[in-house]
């Protein structure tokens, strides 16, 4: 069960939802969301007026900075897009949210920034009580707004996170993907929260920066203070707060047998990733950011076989250029030194940094307008980051596909928009790799059901699991409530993943998963014996799996695909997986 679990005494447990491995034994951090707690101070009659005279001066400079961020975006990228300012800059002009502000410092002489904290914090809370949960995301801007307010009225903006100088574990009741993005380069060894699912944005952020992750830990920040000891255990989901001596100690010895088997397996990056038996099963790997290609290279992959391109759009006020988002493809294939790059197109839309923005949010993105459906109903942004895909396919080996694709139209429209964009270029004398392969995504049932057809218009197939697993099974992966039923070991899951490799083979076309199973090596035989020979991972995942490549056979493992294949029960299935991965890997009793 996913939550706290009590022990009778100092030492705490709680049990979250395991996404990167490894374990760490460090001191907690505590990353509050979006502000500052401001203390409760007042201030002598006197100073009221100066405090007044602030709150006034800040008002303006936070309104003069969003009409900034505003006009840059209409200018950029037109007048809807820009609109997304409207509801901060209403907010600052609302007399029914900063009229109290202005009394209570009157009436009550207290501090401006306390007043703008108190206001704020209950706009929030009213927010969070709406029924439904797109509409509560609008905190969100509330806290990002008062934070802006309040960092004009102290005079700074800070960032704790840059702050850290030893060695944490950061403790947050949820994070942002940007947040989570920036712990590559900070003192954070681990990362644990309230909030969040084995597959949603911010956990394969965090996943890739290789250290260990654990997610829906739901009441973690209530029971932790800043500086207690935490052990954060990435293998079994655990985080422990306050240890005693003898539990220390005992994942003290997990922490040095976990060194010794990385250093083991590390060292064998090089080795090529084949089968008893001489079959090749590639090992590409899947990255958010560029700077990702060196970790490639060191734990032995092969290439980038899923580039999520989001992030350049999620971390910023507006949208890159087509220049700024071709550095980034032609950078990638730089690093890659003739490896292949296959870029996924944007993937927007479900977010909640798009809902954010909308006029009006969804009320179930993940069933709405998202992914390939997005980029068509937002063409210009759809055809400028094709364009940039176009021209950096000239550099190097670069294939594209097409994210959640649910029916033949959208493919064929994608495609046109892709043909639009390739003549675009060749009339301004751009040029464009000519044989730059288009494939798409296997995400829905519908477009597992029909591989057959679409395998008639793509080149190759990627199967996405974590959302192909999320439709099948109607569970929202993001929710630690109900985390226990997605599970790839779902019968009808396999059944689709054996449907499209059957059609990719009938129609010879290429076949990979990308997926988080990809990395896992629980599945790695099974996903062998279904008949993947390309799979594609967390670089710091590529080591692990290739041992597991390298001490089997491909009809051992064709035998165990039909074995689980007989059970509907996917727990037996996952018994089964588990069972026969300790007779490849004893050491894993040891682990």
């Amino acid at each position: 069960m996913v939550g706290f679990v009590p022990d009778g005494s100092i030492m705490k447990t709680f049990q979250g939802i395991a996404v990167s491995p490894g374990v760490v034994i460090a001191k907690a951090f505590l990353l509050e969301q979006f502000r500052e707690r401001i203390p409760h101070h007042e201030v002598s009659g006197e100073f009221v007026p100066r405090e007044l005279e602030m709150l006034e001066q800040a008002l303006l400079d936070a309104r003069t900075s969003l009409e900034e961020d505003r006009d840059r975006a209409e200018a950029d990228l037109g007048r809807e897009p820009a609109k997304i300012f409207e509801f901060h800059l209403g907010l600052l002009s609302d007399p029914a949210l900063m009229d109290p502000v202005r009394d209570r410092i009157r009436n009550e002489a207290v501090t401006a920034a306390f007043a703008v904290s108190e206001a704020f914090s209950n706009l929030a809370d009213r927010f969070r009580a709406m029924g439904s949960s797109v509409f509560r995301e609008k905190t969100r801007d509330v806290l990002d707004l008062e934070r802006r307010v309040i960092d004009h009225l102290l005079g700074k903006s800070q960032d704790r996170l840059a702050e850290i100088t030893e060695p944490v574990v950061i403790i947050t009741h949820e994070m942002t993907p940007m947040q989570a993005a920036s712990l590559g380069e900070t003192q954070v060894i681990g990362l644990a929260s309230d909030f969040g699912g084995r597959t949603d944005h911010t956990s394969i952020v965090a996943a890739a920066l290789g250290m260990p992750v654990v997610v829906g830990c739901q009441f973690l920040t209530e029971y932790i203070d800043e500086g207690d000891l935490v052990i954060l255990d990435g293998n079994s989901g655990t985080v422990v707060v306050q240890p005693d001596e003898e539990t220390i100690e005992q994942y003290r010895r997990r922490v040095r047998r976990q060194e010794e088997t990385l250093t083991s397996i590390t060292a064998a990056s090089d080795l090529e990733s084949v089968t008893l038996d001489g079959t090749h099963i590639h090992l590409m790997c899947n990255i958010e950011f560029p700077r990702e290609i060196e970790a490639v290279l060191k734990y032995g992959g092969e290439g980038v076989g899923l580039y999520r391109t989001e992030f350049l759009y999620l971390s910023r006020t507006t949208e890159p250029t087509e220049d700024e988002l071709y550095e980034q493809y032609a950078n990638c294939l730089d690093l890659l030194d003739g490896r292949p790059l296959t870029i996924r197109t944007l993937d927007l839309g479900a977010d909640k940094f798009t809902q954010q923005q909308a006029m009006e949010p969804e009320r179930n993105p993940f069933l709405g307008l998202r992914s390939i459906r997005y980029s068509l109903q937002h063409l210009p942004q759809f055809k400028r980051q094709l364009r940039a895909i176009l021209r950096a396919s000239a550099i190097g080996p670069l294939k594209v596909m097409f994210p959640l694709i649910t029916t033949m139209t959208e493919l064929k429209q994608a495609k046109l928009v892709l043909e639009d964009a390739r003549e675009e270029l060749e009339d301004e004398g751009i040029s464009t790799g000519s044989d730059m392969p288009v494939g798409m995504m296997i995400e829905v049932p519908s477009a597992a059901l029909m591989a057959s057809s679409f395998a008639r218009d793509v080149e190759f197939f990627s199967i996405g699991t974590n959302d192909l697993i999320q439709y099948t099974v109607a569970v929202d992966r993001s929710n630690p409530r109900v985390a226990s039923l997605y599970t790839a070991t779902n019968p009808a899951v396999l059944r689709l993943v054996k449907a499209v490799l059957r059609a990719g083979k009938r129609r010879n076309i290429e076949t990979s998963l990308c997926g988080e199973i990809a990395g896992d090596i629980t599945y790695t035989m099974l996903l062998i014996g279904l008949g993947l020979r390309t799979l594609s991972l967390v670089p710091a995942q590529v080591p692990r799996v290739k041992q597991v490549i390298r001490r089997v056979d491909v009809k051992q493992c064709e035998r165990l695909a039909r074995k689980v294949g007989s059970f509907d029960s996917e727990r037996r299935t996952l018994k089964c997986l588990q069972d026969e991965l300790k007779t490849v890997l004893p050491e894993l009793d040891g682990d």
